[in-house]
């Protein structure tokens, strides 16, 4: 099944886009090979609201957003994780508004958890006010957020669901132009594929991605999701049968019509790959190398 990404938005740095009665996004300008358009952050509600994902710390995008609440109380700064285009911002913007911080945790809180130590990749310095877990409700004025724990691309990825809208917000876990890079150890494949079908099983009627458009119909995207994900798996399963061992040799046979320079991000996620394989019993980690189990 193909992913249906959706490539053609037009948008304005800095703008405010109402996007639904109840949310309103502003854009960052960060654009890249791992942001698209660059960080989308959304604001909920009218006249007492939160904040999802303020983003990198832009002097340019702290100012677009205070422009976007002129008039507003900032109730609540909801995180979703922390890398360094969706938390940093988030300190500035809290100086500004006086407004707690959520999140699930600090960055590798999850895998912190498991006793596995973290401390490279992300926001360092974020340490949220308020520490939330899956399942709990955040109340605002006018809106209610269902947090929705869904580790995978990190393990504090934190979603949350706007139940006056049935929408979800879903951080990096699901993006509406690409699916999302799983660098161990904090990114964890078997972590991400639970997380999947986690969505699968709720009923939301809409995505809101912090880069990229909309899911509109996000049933058979996670479905394709999926399907990638396993699809993935069986070319590495190739690989090794046809005698690759190093991850290297891997990538130049896998995605070899992707542009070279992403190449080792794609490392990365066949390296989380591997991980996900051999806790399957599919593959073992043989010296610096990989074979069939």
């Amino acid at each position: 099944m193909a992913i249906p990404f959706v490539r053609d938005i037009e948008f304005e740095y800095g703008e405010v886009d109402q996007v639904s009665p109840l949310i309103r996004r502003v854009i960052a300008n960060n654009p890249g090979p791992f942001t698209y358009t660059g960080t989308g952050t959304y604001i909920i509600g009218k006249g007492e609201v939160a904040v999802i994902d303020p983003g990198p710390r832009d002097d340019a995008h702290l100012k677009a957003l205070m422009k976007a609440l002129e008039g507003e109380t900032v109730s609540h700064i909801l995180v979703t994780h922390t890398h360094i285009d969706h938390s940093p911002l988030a300190r500035e913007l809290k100086a500004e508004t006086g407004a707690p911080t959520y999140a699930y945790g600090p960055h590798g809180a999850g895998k912190d958890e498991e006793g596995v130590k973290v401390e490279e990749g992300g926001d360092l310095e974020f340490v949220p006010d308020v520490r939330v877990k899956d399942g709990e409700v955040i109340e605002g004025a006018g809106w209610t957020a269902e947090c929705v724990y869904t580790p995978g691309h990190t393990s504090n990825h934190m979603c949350f669901a706007l139940r006056e809208e049935k929408a979800l917000f879903t951080g990096d876990h699901v993006m509406g132009w690409s699916t999302s890079v799983i660098v161990p150890p904090d990114g964890d494949m078997n972590a991400y594929f639970g997380s999947l079908r986690k969505l699968q099983a709720r009923d939301d009627a809409i995505y809101w991605p912090t880069h990229g458009p909309p899911v509109t119909e996000p049933g058979p995207f996670i479905e394709a999701f999926i399907h990638h994900r396993e699809a993935r798996e069986l070319q590495i399963l190739a690989c090794l049968t046809e005698g690759m061992t190093r991850i290297p040799e891997m990538v130049e046979t896998m995605y070899r019509d992707v542009d070279p320079r992403l190449h080792p991000a794609a490392a990365r996620s066949v390296e989380a790959h591997l991980i996900h394989m051999e806790a399957t019993g599919r593959a073992t980690r043989e010296g610096e190398g990989w074979r069939l189990a």
